[in-house]
């Protein structure tokens, strides 16, 4: 292995070399204690960035060929370039360890997994479309990270979580400890899942709650527990209370979270109509936000263009506003030129993507200038990752207390 950086794998195989009993066990052991990966100071001397270095540690009954580390937004942006290689970790020689470093801003969150192979390397280097799905469904999460797991769906294995330390913090991301809990119910409307999210507690007399409808719900609902962290939100005094209202794609997301005037004249004039009936929901735009993540977040933006009578609050995640990169009639950048020309709405919206969105951050911060020339109450800020619910889940908590409760120092 050549030119290691980090110290602590220095420190092992000066062990290794000098002949120093149970050197490997120690690594592991301390690595079992602190957790990984391995944070340490910059080799560059630069208090913004660390040495993250990943370690994978082989089974012993089936050792692995390679192992390439699934680093999100980082592998993915070498993955479309065609080139995986520098994503294969090096194993130590005469250990058990793999091991990768990288140098990252002290505020990078990322979810991250790791693919051991027991073939030929070409094999774990493929970059088509199909391979890459194979590999993030063999994929497995760090064993040794303390970091609660970020979990996963359609069979798919948790993925661990790295965040520096000057990540921005996520209060209610995860479970610290008990609070009341709100009330979780299935229902069919107009022929499509929703998951309906409601607060602890009674609504006083003369009040009414307000509304938040989540995109992906099949996402935020089952796999991310997006109730508990309302419920928590809640709580603490970040958000006043609300009915969630976890909207399931049901296989149509391409068609629905598409600028699709269809689904979103549905969300306003037959599921909120319905909120409101069974739930005490407020009707009013300005208490109701709509939120979407990628796609969902493109949606979402067009929702409170298309519809500001419904929806006068719009938190978009990451979103797609390249859209559409096919349709000559529309044209790319569609919903930003729409912003641009239509008639100003009475809505207020916040933006967020991340620094490492290499696909996506350009056209966020031409919105965000249109936004502003317009005389748009729009928030914005980037975060230091990428197209990651690691990342999204902190943001959706800021973006709902912001848009529901009060602005939030920007971050940009």
């Amino acid at each position: 292995m050549t030119a290691v950086r980090s110290p602590a794998l220095r420190a092992l195989i000066d062990g290794l070399r000098d002949g120093r009993p149970g050197a490997e066990e120690e690594f592991w052991h301390r690595a079992r204690t602190d957790g990984t990966p391995l944070v340490e100071p910059d080799p560059q001397g630069d208090p913004a960035h660390r040495l993250v270095t990943f370690v994978w540690r082989d089974s012993p009954e089936r050792p692995a060929t390679d192992v390439l580390l699934l680093l999100h937004t980082v592998t993915d942006r070498d993955r479309h370039a065609g080139d995986l290689t520098p994503h294969l970790m090096r194993r130590v020689a005469d250990t058990s360890l793999w091991a990768l470093s990288h140098r990252l801003r002290a505020d990078h969150r990322a979810s991250y997994q790791f693919l051991p192979g027991h073939g030929s390397r070409a094999e774990i280097l493929r970059t088509d479309r199909a391979s890459w799905r194979g590999a993030l469904d063999r994929a497995v999460p760090d064993p040794l990270c303390h970091s609660p797991a970020l979990p996963s769906r359609d069979g798919r294995s948790p993925a661990s979580v790295l965040a520096l330390p000057g990540a921005p913090a996520q209060p209610y991301a995860d479970a610290a400890g008990p609070v009341p809990r709100g009330t979780t119910l299935e229902r069919e409307v107009g022929g499509r899942r929703i998951t309906v999210h409601l607060p602890p507690g009674e609504v006083s007399p003369g009040a009414s709650r307000a509304v938040a409808v989540l995109l992906d719900g099949e996402m935020w609902g089952p796999v991310l527990d997006a109730g508990g962290m309302l419920d928590r939100m809640a709580a603490d005094g970040a958000l006043p209370p609300t009915v969630a209202l976890l909207v399931d794609t049901m296989g149509r997301r391409m068609d629905d979270l598409a600028c699709s005037d269809e689904f979103v004249d549905w969300l306003a004039d037959v599921l909120l109509p319905w909120a409101w009936r069974e739930f005490g929901a407020d009707p009013r735009p300005e208490r109701t936000v709509v939120a979407g993540q990628s796609a969902g977040g493109l949606t979402a933006a067009f929702a409170a263009y298309r519809r500001p009578d419904r929806f006068g609050l719009a938190l978009s995640q990451s979103g797609s506003f390249w859209w559409p990169d096919d349709d000559g009639d529309r044209g790319p950048e569609w919903l930003t030129r729409q912003y641009a020309t239509g008639e100003r709405r009475p809505v207020r919206l916040w933006l967020e993507v991340g620094a490492q969105e290499w696909m996506l951050l350009a056209e966020n911060r031409r919105l965000r200038n249109v936004l502003r020339a317009r005389g748009y109450d729009v928030r914005y800020r980037e975060f230091n990752g990428g197209h990651d619910y690691a990342c999204w889940r902190g943001g959706l908590a800021d973006g709902l207390a912001g848009l529901l409760t009060g602005e939030p120092e920007e971050r940009v």
